[in-house]
């Protein structure tokens, strides 16, 4: 059977081929074909570690600064994290600015959010694109199934039209609203939320890095006061001995003494685990490599401070960064609620430019660059004023939007308002805790002078066999207990202090430094 069109399947023949060739173009070079038994392997362990392996591609420091209350600027070292590093005895020593130094200069999540602050730094300064038009570009090559007669008033009466036909596009559109302007001062706002969001970090990072430092010495102080109990021990199980080979004991005692000081090993053991736990941590923090040895030196005592709670919460709410940031947040919903009214509620004047030349002869068989070849069909400028009035409806969900961002606006006020109570309360209560640990420690100091003093006596007597074992040993735990009050009640007061200075929102040091 003959097809009415001789031609047909030859040409759905050749466009099948061209649709083909078009795919095959499209595929990603190295593609596998659909089916294939090859899969993507796992990335083995040492791309992985390359992937994540530093350096990382995080902007330099913003040069803005955010006005408040925070500590100076420290980007990162210009010559590597660890330019200055003093290396003693194949450790890297640090002090509690150094290791502050190194965190704000190396730690990966302050890289992360300097990233997100970069990001917005960048659609600040590109604001200005949104006045650019949208230009858009086309060619199109086209063959007709079936060719176009076209019928003429005179002879001869009729005219087939090329089957092949070339055309090109170019059109240009931009779109103007007084809501531009609003948009570009709400990207302002955010770069200016993520300065405050960076700040925020850094400060949070200053403060966990402080707080570290001194739970590491904290511990470092519990192990040496286990070391010098286990040394105690030992040498009461020698003394045991002794007396046990000398007839003046019973070999009960002797045995109490070597389980005692065995006891006290699994315990020394623990704290020193927990000491390289911490360390691995705070290593972490500062960006430092893994396995890196480092030695702390010793913090100064801590410096007792009158504190007028009222006075610190009186330069609260200026100086403390997460207000700052809410109110910052509450000024850029603010600006999103302006933004929204002037979209919805002001006129868009759309300005377009298309030019769409048309070959007028068949592109396979005429030169494309004759005369008169390419004319115009529809191209134009045009200028559209347009008005969306489904706003001027109450019930309209555009018009629902702008009293949902009212709604989030009050709650926002809400947050606010509970914050800075909150964070009041909290004063007070940190400057409770700051109290309490100022009188307990002068307390605890000459508790630690008397078990000291009774300790000494008990072990006097149990050389001459007046007090049994269980007397020094009591003796011995009562004075450990004493000095590790001491140290915990230094320990809270000087975190607490780290917390205060946070919660006021003065930079780390100003109520340390202050004279009692």
């Amino acid at each position: 059977m003959r097809s009415k069109y001789p031609g047909f399947w030859q040409s759905l023949q050749w466009r099948v081929a061209v649709m083909a060739a078009f795919v095959a173009l499209a595929l990603p070079p190295g593609a596998s074909a659909l089916g294939s038994k090859d899969s993507p392997r796992p990335a083995d362990e040492a791309g992985i570690r390359l992937a994540a392996a530093p350096p990382y591609a995080a902007p330099p420091e913003s040069g803005d600064t955010w006005t408040s209350s925070i500590p100076g600027t420290l980007g990162p070292a210009p010559d590597g994290a660890f330019a200055g590093a003093v290396i003693a005895d194949g450790k890297l020593a640090l002090d509690i600015d150094r290791a502050v130094e190194l965190a704000l200069a190396s730690n990966i999540g302050l890289a992360s959010s300097r990233i997100d602050t970069a990001a917005k730094q960048r659609k600040l300064d590109t604001a200005w694109n949104v006045f650019v038009p949208t230009v858009d570009v086309s060619g199109t090559m086209a063959r007709m199934n079936v060719p176009t007669e076209v019928a003429l008033a005179v002879p001869p009466y009729s005219y087939e039209l090329p089957q092949w036909s070339a055309s090109g596009s170019l059109s240009a559109s931009l779109m103007l609203n007084v809501a531009l302007f609003e948009g570009i001062r709400n990207l302002k706002l955010d770069y200016e939320s993520g300065l405050i969001s960076y700040a925020l970090a850094k400060l949070k990072l200053e403060r966990d890095v402080r707080k570290a430092y001194y739970s590491i010495l904290l511990l470092n102080e519990n192990v040496s006061l286990m070391e010098e109990n286990l040394a105690a021990a030992e040498r009461r199980v020698g003394q045991a001995q002794a007396n046990y080979r000398a007839g003046l004991a019973p070999e009960l005692t002797y045995l109490q003494a070597r389980v005692a000081a065995a006891n006290l090993k699994p315990a020394l053991e623990e704290l020193r685990n927990a000491v390289s736990s911490s360390m691995a941590g705070f290593a972490l923090n500062l960006g430092l490599p893994r396995g890196m040895a480092i030695s702390l030196e010793d913090a100064q005592a801590p410096v007792f401070v009158d504190l007028d709670p009222d006075r610190l919460i009186g330069g609260m709410v200026a100086g403390r960064l997460e207000i700052q940031g809410m109110l910052k947040s509450l000024e850029l919903l603010e600006s999103a609620r302006k933004l929204a009214f002037l979209q919805l509620y002001s006129p868009t004047l759309v300005l377009g430019l298309n030019f769409d030349p048309t070959f007028q002869r068949d592109p396979m068989k005429d030169s494309w660059f004759m005369d008169e070849g390419w004319k115009q069909r529809s191209g134009m400028f045009r200028a559209t004023l347009s008005y969306r009035l489904n706003p001027l409806v109450p019930l309209t969900k555009e018009a629902l939007g702008l009293v949902e961002l009212e709604e989030s606006r009050e709650k926002l006020r809400i947050a606010l308002a509970q914050s800075i109570r909150g964070m009041e309360t909290e004063i007070d209560a940190i400057a409770l805790k700051l109290d309490k640990a100022r009188k307990g420690i002068d307390a605890l100091q000459l508790n630690v002078q008397l078990a000291e003093q009774a300790y000494a006596l008990a072990e006097d007597a149990y050389k001459f066999g007046a007090l049994p074992l269980v007397d020094v040993q009591n003796s011995e735990l009562e004075l450990r207990k004493a000095r590790n009050e001491v140290l915990k009640e230094k320990f809270n007061y000087m975190t607490g202090l780290l917390d205060l200075e946070y919660a006021v929102g003065v930079p780390f040091g100003t109520l340390s430094r202050r004279l009692p």
